[in-house]
This record gives C-alpha cells, sequence and structure tokens, in this order.
C-alpha cells in the first residue's frame, strides 16, 4: 500500500500537464484539409506562378565545395519552400503561433 501512495503525486503531476498540453504543428497539419502546396520537382518559376511572390526569400545555404548543392529557402505565410537548383525538394508547414510546437525557425 506504502508503495501506490508515493506514486500518487506523479499520478498528479501527470495529469495537470495533460490538461494543459502544447498545441502541435503536426496535429494542426493533420486536422486541417491538405492545403495548396509546391509540389516536389516544381521549378521555381512555376511556384511564382502559382502561389506569387513569397514574404521573404532567405539567404542560400550550401554550394562552397562542388559536392553541395545550394539550397535556397523561400517563406510564404503558410510555408516554406526548399529548392535545390531552381526545382522544389521540400515544402515544411510554418508554425501558426509562438505557442504551437514544431520544427526550429530556419537559421537566417
Amino acid at each position: 500500500m506504502k508503495r501506490y501512495l508515493s506514486t500518487l503525486p506523479l499520478l498528479a503531476l501527470l495529469a495537470c500537464a495533460s490538461a494543459h498540453a502544447d498545441t502541435l504543428l503536426i496535429d494542426r497539419t493533420k486536422e486541417q484539409p491538405a492545403a495548396m502546396v509546391p509540389v516536389r520537382g516544381q521549378t521555381a518559376s512555376q511556384v511564382l506562378a502559382t502561389f506569387g511572390e513569397p514574404s521573404e526569400k532567405l539567404e542560400p545555404r550550401g554550394g562552397q565545395k562542388r559536392q553541395w548543392p545550394t539550397i535556397n529557402r523561400w517563406v510564404y505565410p503558410q510555408f516554406t519552400v526548399y529548392f535545390e537548383r531552381a526545382k522544389v525538394i521540400d515544402v515544411v508547414a510554418n508554425k501558426a503561433s509562438a505557442e504551437e510546437v514544431g520544427p526550429k525557425p530556419p537559421i537566417r
């Protein structure tokens, strides 16, 4: 009986923590219908024609050695597009608010 009583504070703490859970980015993206986003393989000009000018074009990364291609990143309000050699290689959802738990912000 004494062994079970020692776990009560831990159980109370876990119950409080789960009641005040963070909003997860992955949960938001699963709940919302699939938004129109660029598709892997699209060119930069196709992305511009479909989604318009990005709110921000981040500094290119990589490309210092021939074996590493330059990666360009364009930030739109809902997502960030990653390009390699002017073709989309990935699209990542942006955080909706500061309280949302998700990927770290891009290195600028």
